[in-house]
């Protein structure tokens, strides 16, 4: 437990979730944020983050922690002592904490500004920097929503910020348009780190057909009653999504009529009904550069894991 209360902003109460996800399965839709959501999602999010096949938290995290003194490298300098670290999409915040460390070790005063739409998760990033010693701001927030980004918005006095958007979060969405928003959160004086999942091939699909992830794609169904003995998790891809930009969807196509109770209310779905839930990207290097450029990014370093699989970018407003 923390050694003092834990300070939260909301822009998304869970009112407004449980009413969105009535009205995304009445359309047949399962988006992104609730399978970071239910506590049955969140126990299945962390085992899956813990288990050796899930190559791309692996990846991510390991390359975060190979770069971290260089990405506080970065932030030396004119930037003064004084940092906010804003991640989108924090998750637990088990992978922010390297550069958290290796700013601190540089004697730097670190905000910790997590912005996430699940509170358990929100609650385990904050409790975790609390423990460092960190100064922690949660965000309980939409990332999708250009409301909810743009209270973050700099004014000219705020410290220098770090804009972390890890983990290929930003594959989860529409880049160029998730780009261009992140690019109004960073001014000269900031830098943005940014991901993404390199390559699409038969390896890539591979490293989704395991039970830890198949576990993780059905717990927020089983937390609304539903598994595979109901239906098929299928995961299938979709190529050229845009020049250089692939994606791996799945979806859930159920066997028979079920009624489904979602936030106190009937859900009728019938036999061959397909869930359609969340996506990740996959990118190219040069498309994946591309968008950033787009998006009036400069690029300023590259961070690649070791089977080069996995890209990690550190950039700066375009001059």
């Amino acid at each position: 437990m923390p050694n003092r209360p834990l300070r939260f902003d909301v822009l998304l109460t869970e009112s407004a979730l449980a009413d969105r996800l009535w009205q995304s399965l009445d359309q047949r839709v399962l988006p992104e944020m609730f399978f970071y959501w239910f506590p049955l999602s969140v126990r299945a999010w962390v085992a899956l983050c813990q288990d050796s096949n899930y190559r791309n938290y692996v990846r991510s995290d390991r390359l975060l922690q190979a770069c971290a003194k260089q990405i506080a490298g970065h932030m030396a300098g004119d930037y003064g002592d004084a940092m906010d670290v804003i991640s989108l999409g924090a998750g637990q915040g088990t992978k922010d904490l390297h550069v958290l460390t290796a700013l601190l070790s540089g004697a730097r005063r670190v905000c910790y500004r997590p912005v996430d739409s699940g509170q358990m998760l929100l609650e385990m990033a904050c409790i975790q920097a609390s423990g460092h010693g960190i100064a922690v701001h949660g965000l309980k927030a939409d990332i999708t929503d250009s409301s909810h980004l743009s209270t973050l918005a700099p004014n000219s006095h705020d410290a220098p910020r770090l804009v972390m958007m890890v983990g290929n979060t930003l594959g989860a969405f529409d880049p160029a348009v998730m780009l261009r928003r992140l690019r109004a959160l960073v001014r000269t004086q900031d830098l943005l780190l940014i991901d993404g999942e390199i390559g699409n091939d038969d390896a890539t699909r591979a490293g989704y057909e395991h039970p830890a992830n198949r576990a993780f794609a059905v717990a927020p169904l089983r937390s609304l009653g539903l598994t595979e003995r109901d239906g098929t998790l299928m995961f299938h891809s979709c190529d050229n999504v845009m020049p250089g930009v692939h994606r791996l969807e799945k979806s859930f196509r159920l066997h028979d009529d079920r009624i489904v109770q979602v936030a106190g209310e009937q859900l009728h779905f019938k036999a061959g009904d397909c869930i359609h839930m969340n996506h990740s990207g996959k990118f190219e290097r040069k498309a994946f550069l591309s968008l950033l450029a787009q998006a009036e990014f400069e690029v300023i370093d590259e961070y690649f894991s070791e089977d080069r699989r996995f890209m990690m970018i550190a950039a700066k407003p375009a001059p």
